[in-house]
């Protein structure tokens, strides 16, 4: 079986989350780890990359040691809590299910280069498909299972009606043991398929979702409910603009169209605004994202990946050079301050 890219590359917190499941299962992980040429301490970075087939390898060597073919479910459960918290912060910036679809943060941006989620309607359901980037992981379990179960938790956890699973598609093949499979995902199991998917009732999308409330939302979560609280400028049409812009960022390509459209303006009547108030579009948002990323730096459970997406940058690189031209230093520099 080929291997994946020998360039690609998954961040700490995945890799993390494999090593607490082979702790769990008290798998030898020293020797592993060894063996997959992995270094638990530079993993305290939550940006280092570690190769793709590397992980694998450690996959594997927990599955074997410890006969365990479902390890993928148990990771996956790992990732989901390991991710909540940026979920949670998501879940202040959308009212729906499909608000959320439209910010799904892509895996390759926050979790490395294994592949995409991708979600699609029909008359019926909504599927969301694991789409792996190499061909050399479609026919086994490890990182399948490992998306599905987070992919499962997530969708079933956001919203304020139950989102079950209705169908599970597999590309690999039917499993001896499907006790914790059903448990995951529901009896109406399909293996041997060209797409590993899930399916959920299409009416889910405009379902609400669920907020947190009281002190410990606005204690925690003060970058996304009370950005612009204190020192709220006079000006209605600014501040509008601004809370616009902090609820597109994560979706990316913020253009001038896409916020005059979400203000339902025309282009042209967003620039005699700003004109008006000797202030351009660009400058705005530079001074939100500059804001609002300092204040995300001060909550540590968000990994500099995080940050970068939720700002709308393509990846940590270009959301460390903008940094770093607002404030004088990486944002790795600042958070350590």
């Amino acid at each position: 079986m080929p291997l994946p890219h020998r360039d690609h590359s998954l961040y700490s917190p995945f890799v993390n989350a494999v090593i607490q499941a082979g702790d769990h299962l008290k798998a030898p992980m020293e020797a592993l780890l060894k063996q997959s040429n992995i270094d638990r301490q530079l993993l305290q970075n939550l940006e280092h990359p570690t190769p793709v087939d590397a992980v694998l390898a450690l996959y594997r060597g927990i599955d074997e040691s410890c006969a365990q073919p479902d390890i993928g479910i148990t990771v996956g459960r790992i990732c989901y809590i390991d991710g909540l918290h940026l979920q949670l912060y998501m879940s202040t910036l959308c009212e729906t299910f499909r608000d959320y679809l439209n910010l799904m943060p892509s895996m390759l941006r926050t979790t490395g280069d294994i592949g995409e989620v991708k979600m699609q309607a029909d008359r019926a359901f909504l599927k969301l498909g694991w789409h792996p980037l190499s061909a050399a992981t479609r026919p086994q379990r490890y990182l399948s299972d490992t998306v599905l179960t987070n992919s499962a938790a997530i969708v079933d956890s956001l919203c304020i009606h139950p989102v079950p699973v209705r169908r599970a598609d597999f590309t690999y093949s039917r499993p001896e043991d499907l006790g914790l499979l059903h448990q995951v995902f529901g009896s109406d199991l399909h293996f041997e398929q060209p797409v590993s998917q899930l399916y959920f009732e299409r009416e889910s999308l405009y379902y609400p979702l669920t907020h947190l409330s009281g002190d410990v939302a606005a204690w925690q979560f003060q970058p996304l409910t009370h950005l612009f609280d204190e020192n709220e400028p006079p000006d209605t049409f600014l501040l509008e603009l601004r809370r616009t812009l902090l609820r597109l960022l994560p979706q990316g390509d913020i253009t001038i169209d896409r916020v005059a459209d979400a203000l339902t303006l025309s282009r042209r009547t967003l620039q005699r605004r700003l004109a008006e108030r000797d202030s351009q579009f660009l400058q705005i948002l530079q001074s939100v994202r500059a804001e609002v990323a300092t204040r995300y730096l001060a909550d540590e459970r968000l990994s500099i990946t995080d940050i970068a997406f939720l700002l709308g940058y393509s990846d940590q690189s270009a959301f460390s050079t903008a940094f770093k031209s607002w404030h004088g230093r990486s944002p790795k520099a600042y958070r350590q301050r």
